[in-house]
């Protein structure tokens, strides 16, 4: 029986984050605002990639994470191979100089991420569990934060720091009191890093992680009507998982 962890995204929309879920037949999805990626069923059939279709319109890239090709027509927009981490010794930490972001700090934390590139992170992510971050001076400097829900487990994402700033273990910090509050609700902090970032990776291993599977962040472009022109391509849209900072930051 597959793990929930194999479809993280399609057990958060079935589970804790349903009251976000937009959906079509067997296919849900966030709001577009909220998360770029799709819930596919396992192993989706024709039907299911004919239901993604009717729920996101022709010509419209659709990001997801299980293993399935999609069906002649379709166009592949993208493909990131990345790892999944779960806690396996996490030494859970509150940061007292962490505090609680809402949206009012949403235009602070959009700068942050154009500036640090840690994966997708869009208008209204916040919303989806607690995000933490570390100010200097005022400013928004680091920041982490809780994406996916499956039952029982928490992703924790959106970690970084402004380059002024790294090397000075806020990304660890941030992380541990993240988990801190995943572990206090009895839950189990997992996350998402590229695969070639292996400093990331190692700064994970680090902090308690190992890695459980490798994953693959597909982009299939659905197929525009014959009497309607494509749009143009975007092939650098597959939204890479959020990865930590280098691990000199640890």
């Amino acid at each position: 029986m597959p793990h929930l962890l194999d479809n993280p995204v399609r057990a958060a929309l079935l589970g804790p984050h349903a009251h976000f879920a937009e959906g079509h037949g067997a296919v849900l999805r966030y709001p577009t605002d909220v998360c770029p990626f799709v819930a596919l069923p396992d192993e989706p059939d024709l039907a299911a990639w004919q239901d993604a279709a009717a729920l996101l319109g022709p010509g419209a890239v659709l990001a997801y994470t299980v293993d399935a090709t999609p069906p002649p027509g379709w166009t592949i927009d993208g493909f990131g191979a990345g790892v999944q981490m779960i806690d396996v010794g996490v030494d859970p930490a509150p940061d007292p100089e962490a505090v609680r972001l809402t949206l009012a700090d949403v235009p602070e934390m959009l700068d942050l991420v154009a500036r640090t590139k840690p994966g997708p992170y869009l208008a209204r992510t916040v919303t989806m569990g607690t995000y933490l971050g570390i100010r200097r001076g005022g400013a928004l400097v680091a920041m982490a934060g809780e994406r996916l829900h499956p039952p029982g487990w928490t992703e924790i994402s959106a970690v970084c720091t402004d380059p002024a700033y790294q090397g000075q273990g806020l990304a660890a910090r941030l992380v541990r009191a993240v988990a801190a509050g995943i572990h206090a609700r009895g839950e189990r902090p997992f996350l998402h890093s590229t695969a070639t970032n292996t400093r990331a990776i190692e700064l994970y291993t680090f902090l308690g992680f190992e890695v459980r599977r490798t994953v693959d962040f597909r982009a299939a472009r659905i197929p525009m009507p014959l009497s309607q022109p494509a749009p143009p391509s975007q092939a650098a849209l597959v939204p890479q998982p959020s990865s930590a900072p280098p691990a000199t930051q640890s």
